[in-house]
């Protein structure tokens, strides 16, 4: 099977990398003009100096990294993060520090990764009513521990 082509704009050393032949994720790097801290408790949107351009029918999961989580308490804010096919702006990450401590990030730091999935576009029709379960309308927790 050929593997669809991700075409990417910016810096050749910021370019995403799978860090081993069994990754799912794409390391992505952070593109700085100069340290950047993250206190306890706050976000901060981080540049990578990224452009995509996805195939149609793929989209790109921002995920975190859990080497910053376990290790820092650092995540992405909306993970997974989507990455529609027809966007073109620069990809940037919402990093959330979660800990108690302040956390530093330098150009060229592996912050997040890249997970490529399918996309399935459904049609919506509208029903007075739609098909009864045995679950119903159980929700969270609704099926036991």
């Amino acid at each position: 099977m050929d593997e669809p082509i991700v075409f990417c704009t910016g810096n050749p050393e910021t370019i995403p990398a799978y860090q081993s032949d069994g990754a799912s994720g794409a390391d992505i790097r952070a593109l700085l003009q100069e340290e950047l801290v993250i206190a306890p408790g706050a976000r901060a949107m981080v540049p990578t100096g990224l452009r995509l351009q996805i195939p149609r029918g793929l989209e790109a999961q921002v995920r975190p990294r859990s080497g910053l989580a376990a290790r820092h308490g650092i995540s992405v804010l909306n993970a997974p993060g989507t990455i529609d096919s027809d966007y073109r702006g620069e990809v940037q990450v919402i990093l959330v520090n979660l800990s108690q401590e302040e956390f530093r990030i330098k150009n060229g730091d592996r912050i997040a990764q890249l997970v490529f999935c399918p996309v399935v576009r459904v049609s919506f029709q509208a029903r007075p009513l739609i098909d009864e379960t045995a679950r119903g309308s159980g929700g969270f927790g609704s099926t036991g521990i």
